[in-house]
Formats: structure tokens, C-alpha cells, sequence
């Protein structure tokens, strides 16, 4: 990163002389983005990771109120655990998943796809199998929307990284070194200095050219006569 700053750096002063002040423009936004913690869309993903987990919590502190009040119902699905019938493992599987999304996207800045890959595998597995296996589907509305909406929410995920945020990074770190390698392509479409042959004396006027013309006539006429 610091020799992409130098070489920029560098590469600004060549361009000020080529008048490129759209270049400049991308180059000084292009060094403004990367200043920056992260991205926008990466922001953007981090953020809708922070929304899967408090959205996850809040219907299970729904599901908590509705059964029967908060604090008898986390004795029986954290202390007394269940998996046939407790909804604390979907909690804490999405508690998981945002703790791996936010260690791999916005603390390690990784760019690539596996991190991602193995939260939603490991999500869509242990969903599908509680669902086959438990009882939850006969305990009323909840039984559906947590594990219905926890499994849309990890694909989402996995939606906007792999379409979103690492295609429009490539894409920018591209444009920018296409930017960078402009000095070096410049000198060949700068105009070379004027030949002489290109400089020419402007044509005589049609006057005088006229009053020539009719002198020669005149002398050809005395010549005959």
C-alpha cells in the first residue's frame, strides 16, 4: 500500500505536465477510498452483517416474552438446553456468524470469498438438520420465522460480497493502476515539435497575380506587332 502512495505521488507530478485533470481527479478520489478504514460497499456489507445478528436477537427476545417472560424462558432453553425444542442455538449461531464476517471483512479486510463460504454452509447445514430434527415447527409462528429468516439473511450475506463488494474493489484497484501506467503511455501521444515544412508563406494575393497577367499579355500583343 505505501509503494502504491509513493508511485502516486510520482505519477501526479508527471501528469500535471500532460494536462490530465480528469486523471488527477480519479487518482486523488482513488487515494481518498483507500485511506479510509474500509470501503463503502464493504461498510455497507458490515453493516447489514450487524443487522442480521440484532434482528436474530430481537425475535428471539420476542419468542422469549411471548412463551412465557424472559427470565423463566432463558432457564429453560440456556440453562436447561434443548435441541429439540430451544431456539438459543439459532441465537448463537448468528452471534457466530457476525463475529467471523466482521473478524474476516472488516478487521483482517480479506478478499475472498471462503470466510463467507464456510458461515453459510455451516448456517444452512445446522438449519436444515434442526428443522428435520427438532420440534420447533409445532411451537407456533416462531418455529418458522427464525430459521427461515436467519437462513435468508446468511445468503444475503454471501449474496452482496461475492456480486457486490469484491467485484466493485477489483474494479476500482483496476482503474487505478490502468491510471497509474498513463505517464508512461503519455509521451507517445503527445504531438513532436513542428517541422520546418510545415511552416509556409501564405499565397500571393489574386490582385496582383491579375495585373501580371495582363503585363504578360500586353508584352506577347507588342512582340507580335
Amino acid at each position: 500500500m505505501e509503494s502504491i502512495s509513493g508511485s502516486s505521488v510520482d505519477s501526479r507530478a508527471t501528469l500535471r505536465g500532460i494536462n490530465t485533470t480528469p486523471l488527477l481527479a480519479r487518482i486523488e478520489s482513488y487515494e481518498a477510498s483507500e485511506k479510509k478504514c474500509i470501503s463503502d460497499v464493504r461498510r455497507t456489507f458490515c453493516l447489514f452483517v450487524t443487522f442480521d445478528l440484532l434482528f436474530i436477537t430481537l425475535l428471539w427476545i420476542i419468542e422469549l416474552n411471548v412463551n412465557g417472560g424472559i427470565e423463566k424462558q432463558l432457564d429453560k432453553e440456556v440453562l436447561h438446553y434443548d435441541y429439540h425444542a430451544s431456539f438459543f442455538d439459532i441465537f448463537l449461531l448468528a452471534v457466530l456468524r457476525f463475529a467471523a464476517l466482521i473478524l474476516a471483512y472488516a478487521v483482517c479486510k480479506l478478499r475472498h470469498w471462503w470466510a463467507i463460504a464456510i458461515t453459510t454452509a455451516t448456517t444452512s447445514a445446522f438449519l436444515i438438520a434442526k428443522v428435520i430434527l427438532s420440534k420447533l415447527l409445532s411451537q407456533g409462528a416462531f418455529g418458522y420465522l427464525l430459521p427461515i429468516i436467519s437462513f435468508v439473511l446468511a445468503w444475503i450475506e454471501t449474496w452482496l460480497l461475492d456480486f457486490k463488494v469484491l467485484p466493485q474493489e477489483a474494479d476500482d484497484e483496476n482503474r487505478f493502476l490502468s491510471i497509474m501506467d498513463a505517464p508512461e503511455r503519455a509521451p507517445f501521444m503527445q504531438p513532436g515539435p513542428l517541422s520546418d515544412g510545415q511552416f509556409y508563406s501564405p499565397p500571393e494575393s489574386v490582385a496582383d497575380s491579375d495585373e501580371e497577367l495582363l503585363d504578360d499579355k500586353h508584352d506577347t500583343e507588342k512582340a507580335l506587332i
